[in-house]
């Protein structure tokens, strides 16, 4: 059945929803806007969809939500976050604002508009009587995922155990609208180089300097990114010294691993901690990890994305495609559960975590409707 025509005369209740959304303030580390954009999400798929919503009780990040529609024995999870990167007050700075083509906003690409998306995808479902009696699908609305997920991953990976399949709305990959059927896991670490202090003018050859040695260190690190394995080794930050004329005692760097493989996600833990200094007066202290897994494409997640590929080509006319990614998900711990994962489920636009943040309106009920087809399908 095609949903687009419904979905495109919604569009105004659609638009409604997401400007109130957009509007409020939710960043992650703000429990009390968090709760409050939480509290929105309760209200309205009870009162849009009259599903089952379980509200999770979180002390240090914004409480999480369950929403369940259907009651059959085949579980299925959508999940999404509530959470933005954008501090409080930032909808006041620039509130949600449409032109013709497209919806502008705090947290309006990453991932507002998702879950607006979720929730039409599930009530056109509903108002075709096409809700799969099969299905019981349950959307996860996380609060802290823009942080890591650090109190909602173990919740989320609960989940995943007991389901059959998952497909987590965060952007698509430009400029196709790509799913992501791959993505890296990552590791952060922090490196602090401790040397000697000294005059660098009266007695530099008393001191040994953390600088020269982070330098060095830098150059290593970098050399263990491989191309062809999906390895990329990053120093993104450093500091270190008090001034030209001292020899510095202290450095620090802060270092980001992002890795295709679980081979090279468990090995990586050792290769960083195993770091030796290379001056022999140096000590070096390593403290980090990796995170979050990767997620790798195998037959269960190709069969998705086929099943995806169908409903475009059968709903929209599109030939969707397929892509991988270097950035990670929620969508990471789910398929390292062994849970079949497609990513990239949400809506269409560019300029996540910037100002120009933005979808495109036409994609809006296109994705929608993707979406429902592929819950039809299964």
């Amino acid at each position: 059945m095609k949903y687009l025509e419904q979905l495109e005369r919604w569009m105004p209740e659609m638009l409604a929803l997401l400007e109130q959304s957009v509007n409020m303030d939710s960043p992650s580390a703000n429990k009390g806007l968090t709760d409050r954009m939480i509290d929105w999400y309760e209200e309205r798929f009870k009162e849009e969809l009259g599903a089952e919503v379980e509200r999770v009780p979180n002390v240090q990040y914004g409480d999480r939500l369950v929403v369940r529609v259907g009651s059959g024995p085949r579980k299925v999870l959508l999940v999404g976050h509530a959470d933005t990167v954008w501090p409080a007050g930032e909808t006041k700075r620039r509130p949600f604002q449409i032109d013709s083509k497209r919806a502008y906003g705090p947290g309006v690409y990453d991932m507002k508009a998702s879950l607006i998306q979720a929730l039409f995808a599930i009530k056109i479902l509903q108002f075709t009587n096409r809700l799969p009696e099969k299905l019981s699908i349950m959307l996860l609305i996380n609060s802290d995922e823009e942080i890591g997920s650090p109190t909602s991953r173990k919740w989320i990976e609960s989940f995943a155990r007991d389901s059959e399949a998952a497909f987590v709305l965060e952007p698509p990959m430009e400029p196709s609208g790509a799913l992501k059927t791959a993505r890296k896991g990552s590791g952060r670490f922090h490196l602090s180089v401790i040397g000697r202090a000294a005059h660098a003018g009266v007695n530099p050859e008393s001191g040994v300097s953390a600088v020269e040695e982070l330098a060095q260190q830098i150059i290593r690190l970098h050399r263990l990114s491989d191309a062809e394995r999906g390895i990329h080794v990053n120093v993104g930050k450093i500091s270190g010294g008090i001034g030209a004329n001292v020899v510095a005692d202290y450095a620090e760097a802060e270092i980001d691993v992002r890795v295709r493989t679980m081979e090279d996600f468990d090995r990586f833990v050792e290769l960083i901690h195993g770091l030796a200094s290379i001056h022999p007066d140096v000590r070096l202290q390593l403290t980090g990890d990796m995170n979050r897994p990767p997620m790798e494409r195998t037959d269960s997640i190709a069969k998705l994305y086929q099943i995806a590929r169908e409903a475009a080509m059968e709903q929209l006319s599109l030939e969707l495609e397929e892509t991988s990614t270097g950035g990670v998900s929620d969508g990471n711990f789910i398929a390292a559960c062994g849970t079949p994962t497609l990513d990239g489920l949400g809506v269409r636009g560019d300029g996540a975590h910037s100002p120009s943040e933005f979808i495109w309106l036409h994609e809006l009920p296109r994705r929608t409707a993707l979406l429902a087809s592929i819950l039809e399908r299964l």
